[in-house]
């Protein structure tokens, strides 16, 4: 299932030990050699301000109600987990990140992204386009496949005809058929004129 990054800010985390919320997530830790979410900052009245991360390796299941994890015990802080720590060293952050071409062209910033719930891979990223371009295209979708690289300041697709030509392809089609089972208002305005009137039967 995609879901937006947006929209897991603030998404509650269940244990099934003491079958209640132990916090919610305030932040995802993004790592940039694969650009994927790993971890995710909680807060929560019961969330230890040391032990305060979760990695997405305990969570059990993702749905409308939340995330759930066995227990509270789950929590880490950042230097347990080894590949945690090291992306948090970076302070790297997908949203804000400019975005351009191969050539060079600037598409605009990171809005947001959409992940996968079952890996939390990152699958699109969300780019809010200039002022100039946005009366045209408030906004782009790009795919992962689109992405060449990403640095610490940017991130680096394909040439921007591409994109917007998948995001056209994606959004233009028009679905274009008749019903033969449903007759239009003419044909039935036709054919009700074609029933001879009471009087003209007299």
């Amino acid at each position: 299932m995609l879901v937006q990054a947006s929209r897991l800010i603030g998404t509650k985390v269940l244990s099934m030990q003491s079958t209640s919320s132990v916090g919610s997530v305030s932040k995802p830790i993004v790592d940039p050699t694969d650009c994927k979410i790993i971890g995710f900052f909680l807060s929560g009245p019961l969330v230890d301000r040391g032990a305060n991360i979760l990695d997405t390796k305990s969570i059990r299941e993702y749905s409308r109600y939340g995330m759930v994890i066995d227990s509270i015990d789950e929590l880490v802080n950042r230097d347990d987990v080894i590949k945690i720590s090291k992306v948090l060293e970076l302070n790297f952050d997908l949203i804000g990140l400019k975005v351009e071409t191969k050539k060079g062209t600037k598409l605009g910033k990171v809005s947001d992204y959409t992940v996968t719930s079952e890996d939390y891979m990152v699958q699109q990223i969300i780019v809010k386009r200039p002022i100039l371009k946005s009366f045209v295209d408030p906004e782009l979708t790009i795919p992962r496949k689109e992405i060449i690289e990403i640095t610490d300041y940017k991130i680096i697709v394909k040439d921007e005809e591409s994109v917007i030509k998948k995001k056209a392809a994606n959004e233009d089609f028009i679905p274009n058929f008749v019903n033969p089972f449903r007759k239009s208002e003419r044909d039935y305005a036709q054919s009700q004129s074609e029933i001879p009137d009471d009087k003209d039967t007299e």
